[in-house]
């Protein structure tokens, strides 16, 4: 393997060590990571990681290969992300969306109003007469959703944002699943639910 290669090699594997690549974002990295893909499986393999390419949807990430009971256990190297509750639910509302828009729709961007998605939110929540207080903390909320990459503000118009389909790779059928269940549990002894992790 020549030098020029291996540099891209480690930048590629350093970059998914960090995070997820998005081809319109990094498109050179996306095309050397197109180029590399084989290599960059066989490397993060030896790491207990499963290199995640979704090509048409254009973006790649690490995951974490879940332990064989019989193999010897390799720690963690990517750890999971603990949620709260208010942010484990605007993930769960958004991924429904995305489900909602799949079903009705054949344009490949999901874009959606703040207000709507603050609306949707509220009506999971007790009555709050602050509602100021509330707005706040909804787009802290819903800051902390873009920090994970889920979703990106439309350029000049901070009213409305696109849903990232980056989202279905990390909000999962039994994902939703566990965290209704943690739901259904808080609503039932009447304490706060928790967050689900992802």
């Amino acid at each position: 393997m020549d030098k020029s290669t291996t540099n891209e090699l480690s930048l590629l594997v350093v970059s998914l060590l960090k995070g997820v690549i998005v081809r319109d974002e990094k498109e050179t990295r996306w095309q050397h990571l197109m180029r590399l893909e084989a290599r960059v499986r066989d490397y993060v393999t030896v790491l207990g990681l499963e290199l995640v390419v979704a090509e048409e949807d254009g973006y790649a990430f690490l995951r974490q290969h879940e332990n064989d009971p019989e193999d010897q256990h390799v720690p963690r190297l990517i750890a999971r992300r603990p949620l709260s509750y208010p942010v484990s639910l605007l993930l769960a509302i958004l991924r429904r969306r995305v489900a909602e828009h799949d079903a009705t729709s054949g344009d490949a961007r999901i874009v959606v109003t703040v207000d709507e998605t603050r609306s949707t939110f509220e009506t999971y929540l007790p009555a709050n007469s602050d509602e100021a207080k509330q707005s706040d903390r909804f787009s802290g909320y819903l800051n902390a959703v873009g920090r994970l990459g889920f979703i990106r503000f439309l350029r000049n118009d901070e009213t409305r944002f696109e849903i990232r389909r980056l989202i279905n790779a990390f909000v999962t059928a039994e994902w939703l699943v566990e965290f209704e269940e943690k739901l259904a549990a808080a609503t039932e002894s009447d304490d706060t639910p928790e967050g689900t992790p992802l």
